[in-house]
């Protein structure tokens, strides 16, 4: 009888081990979990996709233009994760100046923004880099200092895309507040009211907004002008995701 159970013993310990490959098979199974809950953390979060988790598709940006503005923040290497688009595909009655902040995942802005006056009336379709052209001038910037002009509170900017907007800080482009830039001008006229080239925002807004982009931020004006698109060395290659 003991050695019945002696034996029943043993085909016991054998079963048990011969279930450890099962546990090993478990253990292994969690790695793709464990790189779940990085991507969640934000550690490889894509940038790309704050487009879809901010919903910045219903606000009226094409994700191509999103994708545009995030290579050009990546190749200047900006030393903030705010990034500042100006979608000048969109009429002047619409909010098309987006702040975003990459790193908290928020839209900190959408609001009006003017274009030159020289550059159309209710859409821009004319551009330039020359001073007292009045026109706004396309690509990537970098926000500077600020000032108190006459304007108040303003932004000086440096045009990083040479024969585009590399000549925006001797035209004195800026970003500032400006009366005509808000919704009241829009029922008046139909439109928002045209700068000398400056991206031109809401009094009520602008001294927050310069307050969140200043010291080294990524500004894009984009618009679908084939001759930017195609020579813009900041468009150059695609965005790689974080």
């Amino acid at each position: 009888m003991k050695r019945i159970v002696v034996s029943l013993s043993l085909i016991a310990l054998l079963n048990v081990a011969s279930t450890a490959p099962s546990a090993t098979r478990t253990v292994a199974s969690a790695t793709p979990t464990s790189s779940v809950k990085t991507a969640a953390s934000g550690k490889s979060f894509g940038h790309l996709a704050v487009y879809d988790l901010l919903n910045l598709g219903q606000s009226g940006l094409q994700k191509e233009v999103f994708e545009y503005a995030l290579r050009g923040w990546q190749k200047m290497g900006a030393s903030r994760p705010i990034l500042s688009i100006v979608d000048l595909s969109q009429p002047s009655t619409k909010k098309r100046l987006y702040v975003v902040d990459l790193l908290n995942k928020k839209l900190l802005f959408n609001t009006y923004v003017a274009h030159g006056q020289h550059s159309g009336d209710l859409v821009a379709s004319r551009f330039s880099n020359i001073n007292a052209s009045f026109q706004s001038s396309l690509g990537f910037y970098q926000t500077l200092n600020t000032y108190m002009g006459k304007h108040g509170l303003s932004l000086q900017l440096k045009g990083l895309e040479k024969g585009f907007n590399d000549q925006v800080y001797n035209r004195n482009i800026v970003l500032h507040g400006a009366d005509y830039a808000c919704e009241d001008f829009i029922k008046k006229t139909g439109r928002l009211g045209r700068s000398q080239g400056c991206p031109a925002v809401p009094y009520a807004d602008s001294k927050n907004i310069i307050q969140a982009v200043k010291g080294g931020t990524c500004l894009f004006v984009y618009a679908p002008n084939q001759d930017y698109l195609k020579q813009s060395a900041y468009l150059s290659n695609p965005y790689t995701s974080l």
